[in-house]
């Protein structure tokens, strides 16, 4: 007889990692159109850190699931949904929200719409490493920048799963890429990776190096997960015209407006979110299958840090936590 329950990751209360706990609940089935996924691999994220601690765009209603990412097969679908996704391999599109929906666990139910067919030739661990980082650049510097050859793309925190699938983007499209790290550590690895310049930001003169890479004109696009006081050194960075891209608030301070580099230098500072892109079907399509046909190409390869077990979740959590990753956190089901 089949398992009649699986274990799901909870926390009963916001707070560091250790309130994660791993429950065993009973198979729950999908709903109007929903699907269950046996899950095989749940790829972590910064957003899921920020809601378990009470910093999110959504405020967490304990007791609460999270996660955003997971790869595994179509085990149930519920009414309304075509049935011939039951058996398929999937991973999860970050199409919905963490109060509603979480992924971390032996299953999980997600809406149909969030589902998206990953290349074949993928693990199920690198499955579950493309959506979030690949559809989140995209949003920012193909959609909206519509970045192309000679263009100076800054990215910040680029050891990221994100800042590494930017770093790959910005290659294809012919621009050049001035990533920043704090430290000479990660230098290597991001060059490996693809970057253009890399700037050790706590080693290095951060102004001087770009006025250097860029001529004196600046970087006409700015990728910024950050936010804080530094958007004002941004601004100094900025090109004539250009556009900063704030993505992320990971800084713990407010943000203040850099009004002046602003005035003097017709600067667009623009909140952005991957939402964007989910908003629009048409976009959402085409945004998947402009990462489907790279990443099944080879030209885009999701960079995995580390894979933990499911039962190492608080560890996998404390390991986000003290940035030493370059790429993907992965837990293994």
């Amino acid at each position: 007889m089949p398992n009649q329950t699986a274990k799901i990751v909870r926390f009963h209360r916001v707070g560091g990692p250790e309130v994660l706990k791993i429950e065993e609940e009973p198979i729950p089935e999908p709903g109007q159109g929903e699907v269950r996924l046996d899950v095989k691999a749940i790829g972590l994220n910064r957003a899921e850190v920020m809601f378990r601690e009470g910093r999110y765009l959504e405020t967490a209603v304990p007791p609460s699931k999270l996660g955003y990412e997971a790869a595994g097969v179509v085990a149930a679908v519920g009414p309304g949904v075509d049935k011939s996704w039951l058996g398929k391999k999937a991973s999860t599109v970050p199409a919905f929200l963490m109060t509603h929906y979480g992924v971390y666990g032996e299953v999980a139910i997600v809406p149909v719409d969030a589902l998206a067919v990953y290349p074949n030739n993928l693990t199920p661990e690198q499955g579950t490493s493309i959506w979030m980082q690949y559809l989140t650049a995209y949003g920012a510097l193909i959609h909206h920048a519509q970045i192309t050859t000679g263009d100076f793309v800054i990215l910040t925190a680029a050891s990221s799963s994100v800042g590494i699938a930017a770093i790959e983007m910005v290659k294809a499209e012919g621009a050049i890429s001035i990533a920043t790290t704090r430290s000479s550590k990660k230098k290597s690895i991001l060059v490996e990776v693809g970057a253009n310049h890399v700037i050790a930001t706590q080693e290095e003169n951060f102004l001087e190096r770009v006025k250097e890479i860029t001529g004196g004109k600046g970087a006409r696009i700015i990728f910024d997960p950050i936010a804080g006081k530094g958007i004002e050194v941004l601004a100094q960075v900025a090109a004539v015209g250009g556009t900063i891209f704030e993505y992320g608030g990971l800084a713990p301070e407010p943000t203040p407006f850099p009004l002046f580099a602003a005035l003097s230098k017709a600067l667009i500072i623009r909140g952005y979110t991957l939402r964007e892109i989910f908003a629009d079907p048409k976009l959402k399509a085409k945004a998947e299958q402009y990462v489907f046909d790279r990443v099944e190409a080879g030209h885009f390869k999701p960079r995995i840090d580390r894979v933990f077990p499911l039962a190492q979740i608080v560890e996998a959590h404390r390991y986000m936590e003290s940035n030493e990753q370059i790429g993907k956190i992965v837990v293994k089901v």
